[in-house]
Order: C-alpha cells, then structure tokens, then sequence
C-alpha cells in the first residue's frame, strides 16, 4: 500500500494594517497600534504569530503592516500595507512569488486572538477536503450565539442560518489570485452600488437579499463572478469567528483565554469541519 501524502504545507500572510487617524482602541491600551494591544498580557499580533509558528503545516510568514517600525516578529517578513487590504495582500502575494516557490496561502489577521491550533487544523482539514481555488471560513450563528448569547457579530443570512466569517481565508492555487483582484474591484466600487450590483449580478444580490440561496448556492454564484472557484468552511468553534474591534471583544477573548488556560485545553464542544449543505 502507498503512504498518504504528507497534508500540503502553507504559507501565511497576516493582515495587520489600520485606517489612517487616531485610534483610541489602541491608544486607550497604551499601544502604539491597533495590533498591538494586549491580549492577556501580550500583543494579539504576536499571539498570531505564535500560533502560526507552532502549526506543523505552516511554513513562511509575512506580516502586512502599516507601521514596519514597530514589530520585531523574528523570522517573519515584514512588508509595508498599502493602501487597502486587498492590495495589501496581493503585494504579500507578489513578494511571496519572488521568495519562494508556488504553495498554498493562509489569509488570516492581526485581531485572530484566539486562533489556535484546533481552529487551524480544521479549516486546513476543510480546505483540503474542499479542494477549491479558495476555502473560506465561516461559523454558524447557532454555533457562536450557543457559547456566547451575548456577543454581537455580523451575520450574512441564507437560506439555511446565517454565518459570521472567521478571518480565515486559503489561497490554494494560482486562481485565487482572481478572488483577491475581484475584492480589489468591490474595494473600489463599494460607494458606487450600481457597480457592486454589475459584479455581482443584479440576480444574484436580488436572491440574497430574499434569503432564497443556501451558502452553498451562494458561493457557487460568487465563484463564476469571481472566474475561481470559492468554498466555505463551516467551522465548529465560536471562538473562530471572534475577533478583537472593540473593548467587549477585548474582553470576550480575554475570558475565554482565561477559561482555556485553567481547563488545560478548549471548552466549547467540537465536531468536524464540514462544507455547506447544498
């Protein structure tokens, strides 16, 4: 019998850059930036980074970062963000090509404090598993509103529940770059409806907009707007889809270190990651 295959290893791009102007988030933590705020006592960009680091199948890592001046993060590269994060990524993207050979990307950001390695294993798992150009994750409102009643996420609502994205997005093949140039364009255009409807298709937004498509059906439509082929993961965790914007977040993420740390190991329930129903 042939072995399996080692699973393929990913590069990771961190998206760490801020809007121009005072933040007083990070100025209330006394932090010199957004990314920087502490999280348990250490700066959530660096909580990543450490997370990313230990991953098995985690290889390069590149921070995008408006202020370069300000992190020291080790064996990671560090680029300059540009003027939006789709453009941000496609410089990561374009100085990755120049470094190393072609291999898959991990998207994720600088907010992902409560990334871990249960969190990345399965949306690395159900990426794999998806084997499009792009995997993207997701959490189901049912999941985050059962571990936390009382946090307030942005939901995207379908025919079958609504979903909170995870920050977390694969690059699998050279095609996604057409995704990334696609956000570029809705970047762009997104105080000009007329043009995001064009983009999107006015069908398309009209189903959304009725609740009509399923998240599978969804992501099939995206795809042929996009020219690449999109999939969501579903994760099991509500901690995915938690991100640090705002105090309550700061001190969501907060207690469930805090709860992670005195059972030795996560606490909410999990199952496999899966792809939508159809």
């Amino acid at each position: 019998m042939t072995p399996a295959a080692d699973p393929q290893p990913y590069d990771a791009i961190v998206l760490a850059g801020r809007r121009a102007g005072e933040d007083p988030f990070a100025e209330s933590h006394g932090a010199a930036h957004r990314a920087l705020v502490p999280v348990a006592g250490e700066p959530m960009l660096e909580r990543v980074l450490r997370t990313l680091r230990a991953h098995p199948r985690i290889g390069a890592i590149r921070v995008s970062i408006d202020r370069p001046e300000l992190v020291a993060a080790g064996d990671a590269a560090i680029l300059r963000a540009a003027s939006s994060p789709s453009e941000s990524v496609l410089q990561a993207l374009d100085a990755r090509a120049r470094a190393t050979a072609p291999r898959p990307v991990l998207l994720t950001t600088a907010d992902h404090a409560l990334l871990d390695a249960d969190i990345l294993d399965a949306f690395l798992a159900g990426a794999d598993a998806a084997g499009a150009d792009v995997a993207v994750g997701v959490v189901r409102e049912a999941t985050i509103r059962a571990r936390f009643p009382d946090t307030r996420r942005t939901y995207l609502r379908f025919r079958d529940g609504g979903v909170s994205g995870a920050n977390l997005f694969a690059l699998r093949t050279p095609a996604a770059r057409r995704a990334v140039e696609f956000w570029r364009r809705v970047e762009r255009d997104r105080k000009q409806p007329w043009k995001l409807a064009r983009a999107f298709g006015l069908g398309t937004l009209a189903l959304f907009a009725l609740r009509v498509l399923s998240l599978e059906a969804a992501f099939a439509r995206a795809s042929r707007a996009i020219g690449a082929e999109a999939a969501p993961v579903v994760l099991p965790f509500a901690d995915a889809a938690v991100d640090v914007d705002t105090p309550a977040d700061l001190a969501l993420v907060e207690r469930v270190i805090g709860e992670r740390g005195r059972a030795g190991a996560r606490v909410d329930a999990a199952a496999p990651p899966s792809r939508a129903p159809r």
